[in-house]
C-alpha cells in the first residue's frame, strides 16, 4: 500500500527560559514553539511481514538510531501490530540545527502510522509515546503553535503573531547535550508567564553560551541582527528574524545568502500534519 507524503514541519523556540533541574538532571524549561512552513517530507509504504526499515540514506544516522525507525518501533510494540513499514524520507530540515527536524519526524511518523496501521490511540496517548523518544517530540504530535514548561511535556496551545522568518543555518552543527552541560549556562530564570511573552519579555538562554563556544553562530546572528532582531532557535546553531512582508525578507535573505545557507517561512500556528491527517481520516 502506497501513501501520499506527510510533512514533518520544522519550529522555533520563540524564547527559551531555563528554570531549574530536576534531581534527575533534567532541566526545567519555559519556552514557545512555532512552527514553520519548512518541512521534511515522509512517505509510508506498508508491508506484511511485520519489518520496519528505513529506506533512504540519512548522513550520519544510523537506521537504528533513526527517530522515525525507533518511534515506528515503539507504536507497532505499543498497538501490537503485526504489520511493517518502509520508511522513506526526503530530509530537508538540516540536523543539529535547534529546529527540531528529528523530533517532528518521529511525531509523523506517529501520527501517521496511528492511521495507516489503524492502532486507533489519542493524541494523548500518542504524545506519551513521543515524549519517551525526546521531549520536543509531543508539540510536534498536538500540531499548535504551544507555550511549554517542564522538560517540554506541560503543553498549552497559543495564538500569537505569525510572521515571516528569515532563518540562517550556519555550518556548524551545535551539540544540545554540549548546551546544556556548560557551566556558564543560566539555569536559575525567574518564572514568567505567558501574558509576560506576549507583552514582549523572555530571550534565549542557551544564546550567550553557543556564542561564546560557536563563532560561525555569533557571525551568523550579527549579520541578521543588521536587518531585525535576531535569535537562536533552540540550542541552535539556526538563527532567525521576524519580517512582516515576505518580500522583505527575501530581500534580506538575498543580502545574507551566500555564505549564510538559509531559507524565509513562513510562521504557523497550526501544524500542517494536521491537515493531511484530517484528510486521511476523510478517505
Amino acid at each position: 500500500m502506497n501513501t501520499y507524503p506527510w510533512p514533518a514541519p520544522a519550529k522555533l523556540n520563540l524564547m527559551l527560559h531555563v528554570t531549574g533541574r530536576r534531581p534527575d538532571g533534567y532541566h526545567l524549561l519555559q519556552t514557545v514553539f512555532q512552527f514553520i512552513d519548512f518541512c521534511d517530507w515522509l512517505d509510508f509504504r506498508l508491508t506484511g511481514d511485520g519489518l520496519i526499515r528505513r529506506v533512504t540514506e540519512v548522513p550520519g544516522v544510523a537506521a537504528e538510531d533513526d527517530l522515525t525507525v525507533r518511534a515506528a518501533h515503539a507504536l507497532q510494540q505499543a498497538g501490537r501490530v503485526r504489520r511493517g513499514v518502509d520508511i522513506h524520507i526526503d530530509k530537508r530540515v538540516p540536523m543539529a540545527a535547534g529546529l527540531g527536524g528529528g523530533s517532528s519526524d518521529a511525531a509523523t511518523t506517529l501520527v501517521a502510522l496511528n492511521q495507516l496501521w489503524g492502532v486507533g490511540l489519542d493524541t494523548a496517548q500518542l504524545a506519551r509515546l513521543g515524549l519517551a523518544l525526546g521531549a520536543d517530540v509531543p508539540i510536534f504530535i498536538h500540531g499548535h503553535a504551544a507555550w511549554a514548561e517542564g522538560v517540554g511535556e506541560d503543553i498549552t496551545p497559543v495564538d500569537i503573531p505569525a510572521p515571516w522568518y528569515v532563518v540562517l543555518t550556519p555550518d556548524c552543527p551545535v551539540s544540545t547535550r554540549d548546551v546544556f552541560a556548560a557551566p556558564e549556562l543560566t539555569r536559575n530564570c525567574p518564572p514568567i508567564t505567558i501574558s509576560d511573552f506576549l507583552s514582549g519579555q523572555g530571550a534565549n538562554v542557551c544564546e550567550a553560551v553557543v556564542r561564546g563556544r560557536y563563532a560561525p553562530v555569533a557571525k551568523a546572528l550579527d549579520d541578521l541582527s543588521e536587518y531585525a532582531p535576531a535569535r537562536l532557535s533552540g540550542t541552535g546553531g539556526s538563527v532567525f528574524a521576524a519580517f512582516t512582508q515576505e518580500q522583505e525578507a527575501n530581500a534580506v535573505l538575498a543580502r545574507l545568502c551566500p555564505p549564510w545557507r538559509g531559507c524565509v517561512a513562513k510562521g504557523l500556528n497550526r501544524s500542517p500534519l494536521l491537515d493531511v491527517l484530517a484528510a486521511a481520516r476523510a478517505g
